[in-house]
């Protein structure tokens, strides 16, 4: 499949976007690098590699969402700059 200088053009026209001359012959010959390439991996006979989601064996570590106690107020605001009335005093910024 090769992309045409005029289908670059018609795709930078529904983005948009707009290319300069160059930026026109840059995407043209990128573009149709990049089908070329695809072009090359959809040749490869992969009849017998399993699908997979990732390379790596990777599973979620993520620990059960649960409710457990937090700190107390004291123990928040033991390491704050400045409070005031049992909350955070911060600077006046509007």
């Amino acid at each position: 499949m090769i992309l045409s200088r005029e289908e670059v053009e018609h795709v930078a026209y529904l983005a948009r976007l707009e290319l300069s001359e160059e930026e026109k012959e840059a995407y043209t010959r990128q573009l149709n690098s990049i089908l070329d390439f695809m072009q090359q991996l959809n040749e490869l006979d992969t009849r017998e590699v399993e699908p997979m989601a990732h390379v790596l064996p990777l599973v979620n570590v993520l620990r059960e969402d649960e409710a457990r106690p937090g700190l107390s107020r004291e123990e928040a605001l033991s390491g704050a700059p400045d409070r005031d009335q049992g909350q955070f005093r911060v600077p006046k910024i509007v």
